[in-house]
C-alpha cells in the first residue's frame, strides 16, 4: 500500500472551493466587510472551511487542496490583509488536516493560484512575483503539506517564477515536496497570454515537476486535445481538474450542466486511454461529482 503522496498510483482530489462556499450558509460577520476574501474564511470561520473539507473526504477524495488559491501578499493586500500571509496558509493547512482527521491514505495539497497580476504583461515584476510566491510557500511547507499544487496558471513566465520559488522553498525547509503545475488551457487553445501545450512541456521538461495537468476555464471535453498531447509528450504524471462543463449565465448567475455521472465518465475515459492518474474538479465540482469519480474509478 501507497504510504506517500508520490508513491500513489492514483490520486483523486476534492472538488470547487468557491463555488460551493457560496452555496453555504456563512455568517455575515465572518467576511469582515471583506466579501469575496474566501481565504479570510480559515480564519473567521474554519468550521465553514472544515466542514467543504470533510463532505469531500466523505465523498471519496484522497487529497484536499487548501483554500489558500489568493493567500499570497498582493491579492490578500487587495483586502488590506498583506499582513496575515502565514496566519491564513497556516490556518488553511489545519483546517484541511482536520476535516481529514485519522483517516488513512489521504493528503493536504497547498494550492497557490496565479495571483492577479500577470508579470508578462508587466502587472508585477518578477522579483515581487517570486518573494509572493515564496513567502506563500514558506507558511504552507511550514504547516506541514503533502504536496503543493501552483494551479490555474495563465502565464507561462508566472509558472516558471512560481515553480522556482516553491523550489527554493523547499530546499530551505529541507524537504522534498512534490510540486505539481496545473495551467488554464482557453478555449482558443492556449494559455490566456498565448502559450500552448507544448511551449508549457518543453519549459517545464528540465526542472523537477512531480505532475503537470490541466485545470478551470472548460470542462472535460475540451481538455481532451491537450490532455492528449501531454500523455505523448510529458514524461512524468499527468494530472486533469476540469469544471463542470462549461460556465454558462442564466438571469444573471453561473450555472455549471455537466452531471456527476457524465463528469465521471469523461474523468474514467482520461485514466484509462490517456493514464492520467491525478483527478479532481474545479468550479461547480461538488461532492456529488467526487462521489461518482470515485465510484467510476473503482
Amino acid at each position: 500500500m501507497a504510504t506517500s503522496f508520490s508513491e500513489s498510483p492514483l490520486l483523486i482530489f476534492d472538488g470547487a472551493c468557491g463555488t460551493n462556499l457560496q452555496l453555504m450558509d456563512i455568517p455575515p460577520a465572518a467576511w469582515e466587510g471583506r466579501e469575496g476574501c474566501n481565504e479570510l474564511l480559515n480564519v473567521t470561520a474554519p468550521e465553514v472551511i472544515t466542514a467543504l473539507h470533510r463532505a469531500f473526504i466523505e465523498a471519496g477524495a484522497m487529497v484536499l487542496e487548501t483554500n489558500t488559491f489568493g493567500a499570497t501578499r498582493v491579492v490578500l493586500g487587495e483586502y488590506g490583509l498583506q499582513d496575515q500571509v502565514r496566519d491564513i496558509n497556516m490556518a488553511a493547512v489545519a483546517n484541511a488536516r482536520r476535516a481529514i482527521g485519522s483517516k488513512p491514505g489521504c493528503f493536504v495539497a497547498g494550492s497557490l493560484g496565479p495571483t492577479t497580476k500577470l508579470v508578462s504583461l508587466g502587472h508585477i515584476t518578477q522579483d515581487d512575483l517570486e518573494a509572493n510566491y515564496r513567502e506563500q510557500a514558506d507558511a504552507l511547507i511550514e504547516a506541514g503539506v503533502d504536496a503543493l499544487i501552483i494551479e490555474t496558471c495563465q502565464d507561462l513566465l508566472q509558472v516558471k517564477t512560481a515553480v522556482l520559488a516553491v523550489l527554493d522553498s523547499s530546499a530551505a525547509a529541507r524537504r522534498d515536496i512534490p510540486v505539481m503545475v496545473s495551467v488554464t488551457i482557453e478555449q482558443t487553445g492556449t494559455m490566456l497570454v498565448g502559450s500552448d501545450i507544448g511551449a508549457v512541456c518543453a519549459t517545464l521538461e528540465p526542472l523537477p515537476v512531480f505532475s503537470l495537468g490541466l485545470n478551470c476555464a472548460t470542462g472535460p471535453t475540451a481538455m481532451e486535445s491537450h490532455i492528449r498531447y501531454l500523455s505523448q509528450q510529458w514524461p512524468r504524471r499527468i494530472s486533469c481538474i476540469p469544471n463542470q462543463g462549461l460556465p454558462e449565465v442564466v438571469d444573471g448567475k453561473t450555472v455549471y450542466r455537466l452531471s456527476p455521472a457524465d463528469y465521471a465518465r469523461h474523468m474514467k475515459a482520461f485514466v484509462d486511454t490517456f493514464g492520467v492518474s491525478i483527478v479532481g474538479g474545479c468550479c461547480g465540482t461538488t461532492p456529488e461529482h467526487i462521489r461518482a469519480l470515485v465510484s467510476a474509478l473503482q
